[in-house]
């Protein structure tokens, strides 16, 4: 194959996990059939590197037909049902390690494995006080925010923001997830974190997966584990959208 037609990540060589549990996600996300993701090639380690070859995507200029197009196919993708919540494997959202032990319970799942594993995360990165205090608090009202809600375990890409799709050959691409199955409303609170979807994808999203009753604050929920994560990478100038996002949820 053309050099031209690859393309690679490389990372240290402890990064090979990371690439291998990248490669598995997309082969889960080709499996369903629901929207194009990129072909992985090889997956390994070549002189000291840790790398991860797959299908160079030329991307495109999105339209509003793309976006439909998006849309419909990520309500599709959704679609598509384990028995439980978490996946046969760990993997990282952006390079944090991410937990997916199968589980019977959402919110308990939820809970454990995003929640308190990001909030414990942060303690150690010297964000303890209000945040602690809140996520403690948050943590024991879990269960009201899922009172007469009992999601399916979905399909999820688990990291899609406005970069992490596009359009190649005409048609949607997504691409860097970290795939695992839960609640479909997750990925889109992603959505809606950092921008990068318009109307259009709502719009046939929801034509075919109207979002549930109650809603409002589970998708403040969501975005929180993103927000802490970031928090946890990037540093305090997360702090005041994740303790914003808190107060809102416990009072």
């Amino acid at each position: 194959m053309a050099a031209e037609q690859v393309f690679e990540k490389t990372g240290p060589e402890p990064a090979l996990d990371m690439f291998e549990a990248e490669a598995e996600g997309l082969a889960e996300l080709r499996k369903a059939g629901a929207v194009r993701v990129p072909e992985v090639f090889d997956v390994g380690v070549r002189n000291g590197l840790a790398f991860i070859a797959m299908e160079r995507l030329v991307l495109e200029p999105a339209n509003t037909a793309h976006a439909e197009r998006l849309g419909r196919a990520l309500a599709d993708l959704h679609a598509v049902t384990a028995e439980r919540h978490g996946w046969h494997r760990d993997n990282t959202i952006g390079p944090t390690p991410q937990h997916n032990p199968w589980t019977e319970d959402w919110p308990a799942f939820f809970r454990e494995h995003r929640l308190r594993f990001q909030l414990e995360l942060a303690a150690s990165n010297g964000y303890a006080g209000e945040l602690v205090a809140l996520g403690d608090t948050l943590m024991r009202r879990l269960p009201a925010l899922f009172e007469d809600y009992a999601p399916a375990a979905s399909l999820l890409h688990g990291d899609l923001w406005g970069g992490n799709w596009g359009v190649a050959d005409g048609e949607p691409v997504i691409f860097d997830p970290a795939v695992y199955y839960g609640d479909s409303e997750s990925d889109i609170a992603m959505t809606r974190l950092f921008g990068g979807f318009g109307r259009a994808f709502y719009d046939a999203y929801f034509a075919r997966r109207p979002l549930d009753d109650g809603s409002a604050a589970r998708l403040d929920l969501y975005q929180l584990y993103h927000v802490l994560n970031h928090l946890n990478l990037f540093g305090s100038g997360y702090l005041g959208q994740a303790l914003s996002l808190m107060r809102s949820l416990t009072r």
